[in-house]
């Protein structure tokens, strides 16, 4: 079933990627001079199936292939990821909300280390977390990396999605 939630994802990074493509004279072509800018506004945010809301947006690049891509994740009130791994390092920027991030095999949102916007958290290759959003708040991160990336669960029988009932009780890093 995870292995399930893991190609949907690839077919929306896919969906992303091509729609990004599509609608590039707007949002993610360079121009003359190779700039690229791309609005709020431009940003396309597709749902990933099975993910209970969380919403993913590819802005540069492709993380399905080699070179630097940058993406943005968006979590609703209440719902984390589980335990995984990507094969390469990630930074990611909280944008907006308290993003709660926990390391290692053990998923316990009581002891996530909330980070509030404007925070960096670097994700080195093959580094276990988990993370998400375990308050009120939805929470959106910016995540630049060099493909090809994926996600690999640490344990496929656990559900990739978990909702949080209790938010956290510390307060984020600024």
């Amino acid at each position: 079933m995870r292995s399930l939630s893991h190609l949907a994802l690839a077919a929306a990074v896919a969906v992303a990627a091509s729609s990004a493509a599509v609608t590039g004279a707007r949002a993610d072509s360079p121009d003359a001079a190779g700039f690229v800018r791309i609005a709020p506004a431009d940003v396309h945010w597709v749902e990933i199936p099975g993910a209970h809301g969380v919403q993913f947006a590819a802005l540069l690049g492709d993380q399905t292939k080699p070179g630097l891509y940058v993406i943005r994740v968006k979590f609703p009130p209440h719902w984390m990821d589980t335990p995984h791994w990507h094969p390469n390092d990630r930074y990611v920027t909280v944008l907006q909300g308290t993003w709660y991030t926990g390391t290692g095999p053990v998923f316990d949102p009581a002891r996530a280390i909330p980070l509030g916007p404007g925070s960096v958290m670097k994700h080195p290759g093959k580094g276990v977390h988990w993370d998400g959003s375990a308050g009120d708040e939805p929470v959106i991160v910016q995540i630049i990396g060099i493909g090809p990336a994926g996600t690999t669960p640490l344990d496929p029988k656990v559900p990739e999605w978990v909702e949080v009932k209790t938010p956290a009780s510390r307060p984020a890093k600024p």
